[in-house]
């Protein structure tokens, strides 16, 4: 096949996710980029497993008992004796054995595979001995040419971007729109315990009356009625709030355009027990109502709780 004559395939969504997913494909064409998506999907990955093994494998994940993940695997020409035959078989046995599979198949113009090499400093993975990359990467396309006309999806990644491919895979592979795939987690804590290593986004109430300071409440957490309507009733709180959603607004769509899986945001008060729990509590309600998947937690509530 010559660098010019790459087919792409039409159909870039497919009904439903099949139970099995094969990611194939030449080396340096972003099979790696493609197994890291599908895991930010929620599927099993397996990287260069054996094609004899994938029937096993979608046995023993539970596809068949409705209770486990789907399945993707990487499969190339190292894992097989520089034949795809095997994977061929292994895909006949999928369908015999009523599993739904798709095989995505990555390619780019020779050149940009060549060059792509020559940047890594590293050898293609089937060159021989006073090989050029050049001629493996064309002897490696012959190949694969039986694999590529089966595939489900061709992606040529020639001009795409990391981001691009991710969210070409993402939007064939998910029902969920970029902003529903995205995984936000909005979690309090104190100050005091120390700054979170793992945030994205830091948010720091402790300027907002403290309820510790009401002898009333100072055993109670955000979590209690008193305390929360205290924090959220609060005209600086409201004015906050206002801010601070516009905030949001602004910057959570950047953050999806971006293809980021996963946000962290941390709110932070003295403690981690009155106002940011609150606050927190808020901001996961607030970025839920606009689509968000988002999970939430409350990084040293337990100290207040173990002393309750």
């Amino acid at each position: 096949m010559t660098e010019n004559s790459h087919a792409a395939h039409t159909k870039d969504v497919l009904p439903e996710a099949p139970d099995v997913i094969v990611i194939t494909g030449m080396s340096g064409a972003g099979r790696t980029e493609a197994m890291h998506t599908f895991e930010d999907l929620g599927y099993y990955v397996i990287d260069n497993l054996p094609p004899s093994l994938i029937l096993s494998v979608a046995h023993m994940s539970g596809l068949r008992d409705g209770v486990g993940r789907h399945l993707a695997v990487v499969c190339d020409l190292r894992t097989q004796g520089q034949r795809f035959g095997e994977l061929e078989d292994a895909l006949d046995e999928l369908a015999a054995h009523e599993f739904s599979y798709g095989v995505v198949y990555l390619e780019a113009s020779d050149e940009t595979l060549r060059r792509r090499y020559a940047l890594a400093r590293r050898p293609h993975p089937i060159a021989k001995e006073g090989e050029t990359t050049l001629d493996a990467v064309r002897r490696e396309r012959m190949l694969l040419h039986d694999i590529r006309e089966r595939a489900t999806l061709v992606i040529d990644t020639t001009d795409l971007t990391t981001k691009e491919l991710r969210s070409r895979l993402r939007n064939a592979f998910s029902q969920l729109s970029e902003q529903q795939l995205m995984e936000v987690h909005v979690f309090s804590f104190g100050f005091k315990y120390g700054m979170p290593e793992e945030a994205d986004l830091i948010i720091d109430v402790r300027f907002l009356p403290n309820p510790y300071w009401d002898p009333e409440m100072r055993q109670l957490t955000g979590k209690d009625d008193l305390v929360h309507n205290f924090v959220l009733g609060h005209p600086q709180t409201q004015a906050f709030l206002e801010v601070w959603r516009q905030l949001l607004d602004t910057v959570m769509p950047g953050y999806v355009a971006e293809g980021k899986s996963r946000l962290s945001i941390g709110v932070g008060c003295s403690g981690g027990q009155h106002r940011s729990v609150a606050l927190a509590d808020e901001t996961a309600v607030y970025l839920s109502s606009a689509g968000y998947h988002v999970v939430s937690s409350h990084r040293d509530l337990y100290r207040a709780e173990s002393h309750a």
